[in-house]
């Protein structure tokens, strides 16, 4: 059976002052998504999940999803911030969504085969696709993985990031990973910052980008972990529930194992308005060298 790819785009887009996940990026108004999917059937992949806000989805079922061929085997589900267990109340307030485990979670009814997560705005390489395909069609329940790309690489010129910082045995296996949400570049120095300290990062650390690798029995722990984060951050105004923060559960309970995978491939998005353009020609650049065709899809 073919891994499935999901994709996350049901993100708010607040830092970028827009809908990135349908931003046109490539010469013939092609998405970053668009590319992704491209490089993940090239690997194997067979079906596309992608998950996406209530807003979102009238474009997206009148105008997006039909760019595709009809051939491709491509769902959707709804984040939605009302979606949590039963028993508790979201306060009206509360507009953000829970976060990137939690729109994992919502594709529990969809997906019944291994599968691999990634952020819509994110490129990741073709490589990279190809490492995690082969990783998934071997991998036993219990046994996930993450991509690994080199923290230096990852950072943005135009404000703070967020990075799931990895700490790794010398085999590879992941032994903690922390969602640092507030990491920046300045003056030749990473770090991130917390309770109103800026702590320094090693700049080669290895952190995810949310290209993470799953049997379909990660939904049980996301739902077990998901109602008990929601006991204690129901009323929270911001709390999120990130794939890292599940991960590392995971890792310290002993209940799964995440490999490092390493890839050669230069990771590249946009946080930021001013990320577009250095997007634009990394792929504009990728087009010239045929490495994809143009227009993507024919």
């Amino acid at each position: 059976m073919k891994p499935t790819l999901l994709i996350l785009a049901a993100g708010m887009g607040s830092r970028y002052g827009g809908q990135k996940q349908t931003d046109e990026f490539g010469p013939a108004g092609e998405t970053i998504t668009d590319y992704s999917i491209y490089d993940a059937l090239e690997a194997g992949f067979g079906k596309i999940v992608f998950v996406i806000s209530p807003a979102m989805e009238l474009e997206f079922t009148e105008t997006y999803m039909d760019r595709f061929p009809s051939s491709l085997n491509i769902e959707y589900v709804i984040q939605d911030v009302k979606h949590v267990p039963n028993g508790f109340e979201v306060p009206s307030g509360r507009v953000k969504p829970w976060g990137t485990a939690h729109a994992v979670l919502m594709a529990k009814d969809v997906i019944r085969e291994p599968f691999a997560v990634i952020n819509a705005d994110d490129f990741y390489g073709r490589l990279s696709y190809k490492i995690m395909h082969d990783f998934l069609v071997k991998a036993r329940p219990a046994e996930y993985a993450l991509i690994g790309f080199t923290l230096l690489k990852t950072v943005s010129e135009h404000g703070s990031v967020a990075r799931g910082v990895c700490e790794t045995d010398r085999d590879g296996t992941l032994t903690a990973i922390v969602e640092r949400t507030r990491i920046y570049s300045k003056n030749g120095r990473i770090y991130y910052e917390e309770d109103g300290k800026n702590i320094d990062l090693d700049p080669n650390v290895k952190v995810s980008m949310n290209l993470f690798g799953f049997m379909p029995d990660v939904f049980e722990h996301l739902e077990k972990q998901f109602r008990e984060y929601i006991a204690e951050n129901i009323n929270s105004a911001r709390a999120e529930f990130f794939i890292p923060y599940v991960a590392d559960n995971l890792i310290k309970s002993g209940e799964a194992s995440f490999k490092v995978l390493g890839t050669s491939e230069s990771w590249f998005g946009v946080t930021y308005q001013d990320d577009r353009p250095h997007v634009v020609n990394m792929i504009n650049n990728l087009v010239d060298e045929k490495v994809y065709p143009s227009p993507l899809w024919k």
